[in-house]
């Protein structure tokens, strides 16, 4: 199913026991989204929402880049948009944990609205970091005791190490519960221990466990 801009997969709204909007990185679509993440994930009973952005892109910078007027209008645009999926299926699944997701941009946007106040049930940024650099007037409202996984590579491209590790101190700084893994070699990718860490996150929800991030690196 879709509707303009968001995608859905998975069992429907009213028999679902977890929920995951997940949010696609620069370049990518919904569809491939759904080959890479979704059709490997085993967890029965979750219904996803996949969010497409306009040209395939949230915002046109690196996220590392220092934030201007242009960059901050795309990604409040970009938060706006997954904040509305996010309602929309809280709308549809009254009381379903809420896993929000997302890789490299769309990880970075994730993280944004999280960082902005939204209140997923739990985030699992797949190659992620903050959107800006750390001098960058930016929102500290992540909600505290927040289940957290954060990922990232030595040797990435697009999220630099200590990109990652700006994000890993300031989601501590706020109290998130947090579980961070740097993958040394990794490609620009999400690896198999990623999509399983995401698998654990919604099997425990689903069984209305806290997320206890028990799958293996």
């Amino acid at each position: 199913m879709t509707d303009a801009a968001t995608h859905f997969a998975g069992v429907p709204l009213a028999g679902a026991r977890a929920l995951c909007v997940f949010v696609h990185g620069r370049g990518w679509t919904p569809g491939r989204t759904c080959e890479a993440v979704m059709d490997r994930l085993t967890t029965p009973g979750v219904a996803y929402a996949l969010p497409e952005a306009a040209g395939n892109s949230w915002y046109a910078a690196k996220a590392v880049d220092a934030l201007t007027g242009d960059t901050r209008a795309s990604l409040a645009a970009a938060v706006a948009q997954v904040a509305g999926v996010i309602d929309v299926m809280r709308a549809g699944a009254p009381g379903v944990p809420l896993v929000l997701a997302g890789f490299s941009q769309g990880a970075c946007v994730a993280l944004e609205l999280a960082f902005g106040g939204g209140r997923p049930d739990a985030l699992v940024a797949l190659t992620g970091c903050r959107v800006g650099q750390a001098e960058d007037p930016r929102a500290q409202s992540l909600p505290k005791g927040l289940p957290v996984y954060l990922s990232g590579g030595d040797n990435d491209p697009w999220i630099p190490v200590a990109a990652f590790a700006g994000a890993v101190a300031e989601l501590g700084a706020a109290g998130a519960a947090l579980r961070a893994d740097l993958f040394p070699g990794r490609p620009h990718e999400m690896s198999g221990p990623e999509l399983a860490m995401l698998d654990c996150v919604l099997a425990d929800l689903a069984a209305g466990r806290a997320p206890g991030f028990g799958a293996s690196r």
